[in-house]
C-alpha cells in the first residue's frame, strides 16, 4: 500500500506546479488552446505506446470520462490559473476529498468513514490558513472555475471506480489515460479554433512550459493517479490530492514572493497530516477493478 500511495502522490504533487506554470510561462487568455496542446500530444504518445483502441461500451465510457477528467476540467485550471494567485488556485482542490468521498458514497456506496471525513475537514481547514493571506482579490470567475474543475474531476474520478472493466478484459492506467487524453484534446479542438483562433506565436518559455505540462503534469501524472485510482478507494486517493495546494503554495512563495507566515505554516501541517491520516485508515479488500499494473 506504502508504494501505491508514493506513486499516486506524483500527479497532485505535478497539478500543484500547473498553476504557476500557467500564471508565469504560457499565453494569457488562451485556457481552451493550451488544454489541446497539453492533452492531445501526450494523449498520442500514450495511445503509440499501447497501442490498443477502446472495445464495445468503452468507446463511449472513455468518451464521457474524456469530457469530465480532461475536457472540462483543463480549460477550467486553466482560467483558474489566470484569475488567481497559484497558492489560492490550488488550494482550491481541498474541496476535492469531500466532494469525491460523497459522490463515491452515493454512486458505489463506498463509505467514507469518520476518520477520513475529519482528515478532510482539518485538510480543508488547513487550506483555509494557506490562504488567509493570499495578495490581491479574489476574482469570482476564478474561483467559479476551480470550483467547476473540482466537481467535474471528482465525477470522472468516482465513474472510473462505478464502470470498472471485466476482468477477462483489464484496461491498465496507461491505456485508459491515452483514451481520455484523445477524446478531451479532440472536443476541445474545434472549441479551440473558433473562440480563441489562430494559436499564439510560442517563445522559448511558453514551449517549456507546454513540455513540463505534457509530459509531466500530464502524462505522467494521470497515469499515478490513475493507478492510485485502480489500487485503493476513491476516497483516499483524494486524500492525496490535497499535496497540491502544498506544493502550488510553496511554489508561489519560492518563485512568485506570495506570502508565508506562522498560520500558513500551521495550515500546511494540517493539510499533511490529514493526508497521513487517511492513509491509515485500512483499506478494504479490493474488488476487481478491471485495471491492471502499467
Amino acid at each position: 500500500m506504502a508504494r501505491a500511495v508514493a506513486i499516486t502522490a506524483v500527479a497532485p504533487a505535478a497539478w500543484g506546479s500547473t498553476y504557476w506554470v500557467t500564471a508565469h510561462l504560457l499565453p494569457p487568455d488562451r485556457p481552451l488552446s493550451a488544454a489541446v496542446v497539453r492533452a492531445l500530444p501526450a494523449g498520442l504518445a500514450l495511445l503509440a505506446l499501447r497501442r490498443r483502441l477502446p472495445r464495445g461500451v468503452w468507446w463511449w465510457r472513455s468518451a464521457v470520462l474524456g469530457l469530465l477528467t480532461i475536457g472540462f476540467f483543463f480549460p477550467l485550471v486553466f482560467i483558474a490559473g489566470e484569475h488567481l494567485p497559484s497558492g489560492l488556485a490550488a488550494t482550491m482542490t481541498a474541496t476535492s476529498p469531500l466532494v469525491v468521498m460523497g459522490l463515491a458514497w452515493a454512486a458505489v456506496r463506498e463509505p467514507a468513514g469518520t476518520v477520513r471525513v475529519t482528515a478532510a475537514v482539518a485538510g480543508l481547514l488547513g487550506v483555509a490558513l494557506l490562504v488567509l493571506r493570499s495578495p490581491g482579490g479574489v476574482d469570482p470567475v476564478g474561483v467559479v472555475a476551480a470550483a467547476g474543475a473540482v466537481l467535474t474531476s471528482g465525477v470522472g474520478f468516482v465513474l472510473v471506480k462505478y464502470w470498472p472493466a471485466p476482468a477477462d478484459d483489464p484496461i491498465d492506467p496507461v491505456t485508459m489515460v491515452s483514451w481520455q487524453l484523445l477524446w478531451g484534446g479532440l472536443a476541445l479542438l474545434p472549441f479551440a479554433a473558433l473562440v480563441e483562433g489562430t494559436p499564439p506565436q510560442l517563445d522559448v518559455p511558453a514551449i517549456a512550459g507546454f513540455v513540463y505540462l505534457g509530459s509531466v503534469g500530464t502524462a505522467v501524472a494521470y497515469v499515478c493517479w490513475f493507478y492510485g485510482l485502480a489500487r485503493m478507494t476513491a476516497g483516499a486517493v483524494a486524500l492525496i490530492g490535497l499535496l497540491n495546494p502544498v506544493v502550488g503554495t510553496l511554489l508561489g512563495v519560492a518563485l512568485a514572493g506570495e506570502l508565508f507566515g506562522p498560520l500558513q505554516a500551521f495550515g500546511m501541517l494540517l493539510v499533511l497530516g490529514g493526508v497521513a491520516a487517511g492513509q491509515l485508515v485500512r483499506q478494504p479488500r479490493r474488488a476487481e477493478s478491471g485495471h491492471a499494473s502499467p
